[in-house]
């Protein structure tokens, strides 16, 4: 069976490195790891595939911006004849403390723009997700605080949280979602 792996993000180099656009560094460091480019144009998105963890892989970037992310996703499933329960989506978490990475099965979209317009799209959020923690603004707001830069102290740590959103992947994968909720989870 495939799995269609998805990172959110906003396309345009202005938003490279926005904390809004950790699911798409998770699935680019998976894409170098793995050694899956994700550059075929296609989907309203960036997608490439492979095989990993035991796996056919498909990893998709929508091009589309946030809010309209279900498009390009549900055109992909449909392409590949998968349904929501084979989707994995990265994304970026408000309400996890900046570094951690949690996983969630179904669940609402909690104001998260590309969540909402996924669970709009697929009529349905019975998928997985790696939910990359970014913390909530002591102060401000929180649009403009998802679309800002990381900040040079979490610069330094990303690479490493990068990585473990990839090994929850992985672990999701070979061992199934129960096994890595009780890892990742917990850490």
């Amino acid at each position: 069976m495939a799995k269609l792996v998805v990172g959110l993000g906003n396309p345009g180099p202005q938003y490279s490195w926005t904390r809004h656009n950790a699911g798409f560094m998770v699935l680019d460091r998976l894409s170098r790891l793995a050694d899956i480019p994700v550059t075929k144009k296609a989907f309203s998105g960036l997608i490439g595939d492979g095989n990993w963890a035991g796996e056919r892989v498909y990893l998709l970037k929508p091009q589309t911006f946030m809010n309209l992310s279900g498009r390009s996703v549900a055109e992909a499933l449909r392409f590949y004849k998968l349904s929501p329960s084979d989707l994995v989506v990265i994304h970026d978490e408000l309400d996890i403390p900046f570094g951690k990475i949690r996983l969630k099965e179904g669940g609402g979209h909690g104001g998260h723009n590309g969540l909402r317009s996924l669970g709009q799209e697929l009529g349905s959020t019975a998928w997985a997700r790696i939910r990359v923690g970014i913390g909530r603004p002591v102060h401000g707001d929180v649009v403009n605080y998802v679309l800002t830069n990381f900040s040079k102290d979490e610069m330094e740590s990303l690479l490493g949280i990068l990585d473990e959103g990839v090994d929850a992947l992985e672990m999701m994968i070979r061992e199934g979602m129960p096994k890595a909720m009780s890892i990742f989870n917990g850490r």
